[in-house]
């Protein structure tokens, strides 16, 4: 069973299920993902989590901060142990050999085990139809090995395998848009969400899993260390990721149907968002300032085509 938190005094009364014992870097906002997660859920919950910051930094043996059934397992496949469970799961229900409550099924990968090693058994799972709902911790960046590009990192930014300097203004490939390539699946539900739209975040997640079938969840998390910004602006900077359309917030259901679940009052420029981080510092030399221009005719383009097929209703 969900629930809708509806408030943020009900939120905080919700029994804690994600220790705070963890060592999660300060202004971290997976940790904020996590327990809007678990605090949507009243009932049982299994978790299944790729290696990445979550697991480093929330299980350091023999201590965790879990208080919920929870599997690590490589880097590319905590959907393939979900969907392993979530098997058993029908198994044992259809021989009679359970007879509690269905559990609630929960991949969480990072955008590195997400949008390139874990991609094809994440495919698979959505392939076979599994029961389950994968959540993606999109910080951009392979941020607990060494800060590598990642294919969810975006244009122009500075990594430690794309580094800026007098020869390349960072990485050359744009983000892959992850949210099409799970709709183009045909999942009956997948939603992109920012902690700091925590109302609309819960209600996503909350349909997320209530929805039957394989669904998912694409959620931004500033990460201060390698978005180069102070750990006490880790809310203010993903306002301005969905202020700018950046990161817009929507959803898709059944492969076709949009529908757009913020729309900015104020649009802020993209350079706005940029300008904060000290991964996009070197775009604002003369010389680099074209990749600022290619970003916003980029979200320009983005937004009035998630206007279009909304207004479609395809």
């Amino acid at each position: 069973m969900t629930k809708e938190v509806k408030n943020l005094k009900q939120f905080s009364k919700s029994a804690e299920k994600f220790e705070g014992a963890n060592l999660l870097c300060p202004g971290c906002a997976h940790g904020m993902i996590i327990r809007e997660v678990l605090n949507s859920v009243d009932g049982h919950i299994l978790i299944g989590n790729s290696t990445g910051c979550i697991e480093v930094s929330t299980a350091v043996y023999p201590y965790t901060s879990w208080d919920v059934p929870w599997i690590h397992i490589g880097f590319e496949n905590s959907s393939t142990a979900v969907a392993g469970a979530e098997a058993m799961y029908k198994a044992l229900s259809r021989k009679g050999k359970y007879k509690g409550d269905r559990p609630k099924f929960v991949a969480f990968g990072g955008d590195g085990s997400t949008y390139d090693i874990g991609f094809q058994w994440i495919s698979g799972c959505f392939e076979r139809g599994h029961d389950l709902t994968y959540i993606c911790f999109d910080n951009e960046v392979y941020a607990n090995t060494g800060g590598q590009r990642s294919g969810s990192t975006p244009l122009g930014s500075s990594t430690s395998t794309t580094p800026a300097g007098r020869v390349s203004y960072g990485k050359k490939e744009k983000k892959k848009d992850i949210l099409a390539i799970f709709a183009a699946h045909g999942s009956p539900y997948v939603a992109q969400v920012a902690p700091n739209k925590w109302k609309d975040m819960n209600k996503k997640i909350k349909t997320a899993l209530d929805t039957e079938g394989p669904t998912f969840i694409n959620a931004l998390s500033a990460c201060t260390t390698e978005w180069r910004f102070d750990c006490n602006n880790t809310v203010e900077m993903m306002d301005l990721a969905v202020d700018s359309l950046v990161f817009p917030l929507y959803e898709i259901i059944n492969g076709h149907e949009l529908h757009i679940t913020y729309r900015p009052k104020n649009i802020i420029p993209v350079r706005d968002y940029l300008g904060v981080q000290g991964r996009f510092k070197h775009l604002f030399k003369p010389e680099n300032e074209h990749i600022i221009e290619q970003w916003q005719k980029d979200v320009d383009k983005k937004w009035e085509l998630l206007q279009r097929r909304e207004e479609a209703k395809i």
